[in-house]
Formats: C-alpha cells, structure tokens, sequence
C-alpha cells in the first residue's frame, strides 16, 4: 500500500473549503487513538499534524498508560478495580471539582482497551509493574495499574514507519534507534496509525498547523491551517478534537504563567508544542485552569549544555545554593520536579540548577547516566558537564557555596548511611525507590533494605567519603505542559460560564487535567490523553460511556 492509497497528504496539495469530514483530530499525538476511534465507527475522520511526523511527546514516552481495572491488569492476576482506584485518585488529588472527570477517566480505561485490543494492530497489552506515585495512600497499590504497548515490528508499518517520530534520545544526538522494532510510546503511536489509516476513513494531513477554529451560529464547525505556507479551512460534520500538546515551548506564555521554568528553553517536550490549540480555544472564548502547571521533572544537563528527562537516581545528593540537600533524590520525578520549582520560586535560594555529587564508591557501583556496567562516557568529562575532584574544597568551589557548609551536609548524610534512615526525606522507603537499587527497571522487591548485595544498611545511601568527587548539573525540566482549556466529563471544552462550546473538544496536555496537580502513576499523562479523546468520540457518535 502506497502513502496515498492511505489517504495520507503532506500538505502539498491544494487546500479547498469544500473538504469536509466528520471528524477533525488535531495533534497526532495520544489524539491518533482518538481518530482511530472515530475512523473505526464509519466517521470520515481528519487528523492534522503541524509537523511532517507523527507522535509528538508521546513517541518520546516509554508508552505506558495508567488503566485500573483494564484487562492487561486482570491477565496479570493484579487483584484491583476502578472503585479502589477512585478512593485513590479521591484522596491524592484532593480536589472535589475534578471528581466527575477522573469518574469518566476511570470507566474509559478499561473500556478503551478492551476495543484497542480487538483490533488486529493492537496486540494485547502488557502490565508493569511500577508502584502508584503514592502507593502508601488510600487505595494505592505497590503492583501499579500502568499498561504497556508491546513493541511493534517496523515491518509492520511499511512505508508509513518512517513518519513516526523518532525517540527523544535519537532525535536529540541524531543517532539511529538500535533494532527494527518499535518501542514504547512509538509503538503506541504505530500501531494507533496502521489502526487509523486502515479503515479506509482517515486522512492524515502532515505539515498543516493549525491557526483557528471556525464558528458558526455559536458551534465549531471545522478549523483554519496554513500548510506549507497556505492557508486551508477543513469543516468538520460533528466536531472538532484538540489534542496538540500543551505550551511547553511558548516562551512568552510560560514566562507569564510559569516563572521557574525558564521560558521552556530546558523542556522536553515536542519542539512543535507552542500552545496553538490552547491559543484557538482561548480566541473562542473556552475557559482554562491550572496554566501555571507543568509534568515537571529534574533534568540531568548533558553533554550538550540541555538537560534531559532524569529519574532513579540510587547516590549521591543533590544540594542547592546554599550547599544543603533539600529532597529525596530519587523521588517520582514529578513530585521531585515540583519540589524544585516550589523551593526556587519561595526561598530565595537557587534550587535550579542544582548540583548531584557523587564518590569514587557510587560510581565504581553505579557508573553515571548509564548502565552500571559501563564506563563514563569521555564526552560527559571533555565537556565539563560532569566535573571530577579529589577533595571537597573543590567541589564546593564548582557548587559555589562555603565549604563548611557544605561538608555539614555531607557528613549528616553520611551518618543516615551509616544507620539507614534518611531522617530528612526518608530515601529509599518506598516501593518507587526501591525500584531503582540494583538497576533501573521493575522493583527488586519488598525486602531489598535486607539484600545481601549491599554493604550498608539501605543500599540507596550509600555514604560519600571516597575520593575523588563527581559533581553533575540538574536542571528543572519538563516533559510538557499540564494546564490548558477546561473540559467536562465528555472532553466538551467549557466556556467560563460552565457552558460546553458545541463542536470543541479537547484532550491531553491541551486539556486541564482530570489529576489537578498531582500525578497519581506512571502513564497518567498519556493515558489521559487517549482516555478523553475517546470520551470525546463516544460523545461524538452519541454512544453512552
């Protein structure tokens, strides 16, 4: 099958006002489950992508989707449901305003991906094992409810792999993705495509970004683009679908809404999400909650000078300004991230960047941004992005702060490793740290502070005495925006007044979230993403939830 027997179109053709179809899909990110949805029930359905590749921030995603109650959970013998699942999101979101969307989030899940899973190209989805964010609270579980695509042969794909987005580690050091599979979030993006095209009902337009949503008689009726420098209008029978990420890369609406994140210069998300969607829905006259909000993450700065998306670190301590260390290090990387921002923008100490030190003895064991069999790569020292000292008056130096301050932190620390307990931020206690002792993957189990392989008491505090120091940069990061236009249950975008906007719709990062401020478990962002798109398509064919 060739591209245009795909009804594919890079953006080249002429554009006329007369095209119409019944659906229209912006953003070809987690919104391509949505068009393959609508495509899948006899709706002419058109997704329009600003960029020539398919995926946005979810191809950089490892795929997961947080589903309680789903199947894959069911097959793997993870004993859970949706009503202990909404005590859950109940307690740890804390937000009685948001209680009718995570109730429909809840019930799209499992729903969803029983239908993904009848489909040829959605072969069944796995469980893995990542422990809820706070596993601890009411209804939370160390199992996790987080469901993975499973990789996709490119074959597959044929000629159309080539329009999925690379990795954000390929895209970001131009190098190719080893194998021929499809992994994590690409695989969800290409099998969501191979779904989509072949119903023989959707268009993928690429190159075409979106500048406007038409209205008529107060309803969306379709969209305004420019496609390789043209302008385009598509109209749209039923309805419209914004999914196109958040405004991580808008500098002038993160200024205003986001002051620690830098202007979004350290995100990692898609380069092509500056808000158009957020921006089309606001010109309308859609209401809009928690702009100031972002899936913030501490970001490892690289070789390059640019951080990148961090998690599970298992040594050392981060300090701030001040010399002091100020969080669990090895935190879920949201709530790490919010600690950042919170500390940076309230205390008047410079918490971003921040400074991670480590010893000779973390990293004969660990080695650094990679696996712990081997070596530091010579472009982090040639670059300066890690420094190697023998003595701490260095390593103050490089941290810019006194060095009696800094060696207090350091000897309190050492004392925590000496009994185990982290009587500061209580490192290493949790299911989600424990997941990263011994290497980075699933957790070693429940009992790992009494694994033999370790030479101290809690292998995650591990003590800092061994010359000579590493010293690295952490950054605030992201890996989106998390505010945007408000939604009800069905994805209709509300205008202030609570009234839903007939014909507009909206899901993902372009969408305020049904989590508020807190991010429950792995997978929550893209599984809300493909959640409320969904709710959006069922709305749409008027099938109820």
């Amino acid at each position: 099958m060739t591209l245009s027997d795909a009804h594919e179109d890079n953006g080249t053709n002429d554009g006329t006002d007369s095209e119409t179809y019944d659906v229209i899909v912006v953003g070809s990110g987690g919104g391509l489950v949505g068009a393959y949805a609508a495509a899948s029930r006899g709706l002419r359905t058109l997704v329009i992508e600003k960029t020539g590749r398919v995926g946005g921030t979810v191809a950089y995603s490892g795929g997961g989707l947080w589903f309680p109650g789903s199947a894959p959970l069911r097959r793997a013998g993870v004993e859970d449901g949706v009503d202990q699942a909404r005590t859950y999101l109940r307690d740890v979101v804390a937000d009685g305003a948001r209680e009718h969307l995570q109730d429909a989030y809840l019930q799209a899940g499992p729903r969803l991906i029983e239908e993904l899973e009848r489909s040829e190209w959605f072969e069944p989805f796995v469980h893995g094992p990542v422990p809820d964010y706070f596993s601890w609270r009411p209804g939370g579980t160390t199992s996790g409810r987080t469901v993975f695509p499973q990789d996709m042969p490119a074959a597959q794909l044929g000629d159309r792999a080539g329009l999925v987005r690379d990795s954000l580690y390929t895209e970001r050091w131009w190098k190719t993705d080893p194998g021929t599979a499809l992994t994590g979030g690409r695989a969800l993006i290409g099998r969501a495509l191979g779904a989509f095209l072949d119903t023989g009902n959707g268009t993928l337009k690429l190159n075409t970004a979106l500048t406007g949503l038409v209205v008529e008689g107060g309803r969306v009726v379709g969209v305004d683009a420019v496609s390789e420098g043209r302008t385009v209008r598509f109209r749209a029978g039923r309805g419209v679908i914004l999914a196109a990420g958040g405004f991580e890369r808008d500098r002038e609406l993160r200024e205003k809404h986001q002051p620690a994140a830098h202007g979004g210069r350290w995100s990692n998300g898609a380069p092509a999400n500056t808000g158009d969607a957020l921006k089309a829905g606001i010109a309308i006259g859609a209401d809009t909650d928690l702009l100031d909000e972002a899936w913030y993450v501490p970001g490892l700065v690289q070789p390059d000078g640019l951080p990148f998306f961090h998690t599970g670190t298992r040594g050392g301590i981060w300090v701030n300004g001040a010399g002091e260390r100020f969080v669990n290090e090895t935190r879920p990387y949201d709530q790490a991230g919010h600690e950042i921002a919170r500390l940076h923008t309230t205390t008047g100490v410079r918490h971003t960047p921040c400074h991670w030190i480590l010893d000779q003895r973390q990293i004969d064991r660990d080695s650094f941004a990679g696996p712990p069999d081997q070596p530091i790569g010579q472009e982090w020292l040639d670059s300066g992005a890690l420094r190697k000292v023998d003595t701490l008056e260095e390593v103050a130096k490089i941290v810019d702060v006194p060095v009696e301050a800094l060696r207090q932190t350091i000897e309190r620390y050492n004392a925590f490793a000496q009994t185990g307990v982290d009587e500061d931020f209580h490192r290493g206690e949790t299911p989600w740290d424990q997941m990263f002792h011994h290497t980075i993957g699933f957790p070693a189990g429940p009992n790992y502070l009494a694994s033999p392989t370790s030479d101290w008491p809690n292998p995650m505090l591990q003590p800092l005495d061994t010359p000579p120091y590493y010293v690295a940069t952490v950054a605030l990061a992201d890996i989106g925006t998390k505010g945007g236009l408000k939604t009800d249950e069905h994805a209709r975008v509300l205008r202030p007044d609570g009234t839903a906007i007939p014909g507009l719709y909206a899901s993902g990062n372009t969408a305020a979230p049904m989590s508020g401020r807190v991010y429950p478990g792995a997978g929550t962002p893209i599984g809300s993403s493909i959640a409320f798109a969904y709710l959006a398509v069922l709305d749409l064919a008027g099938e109820p939830v």
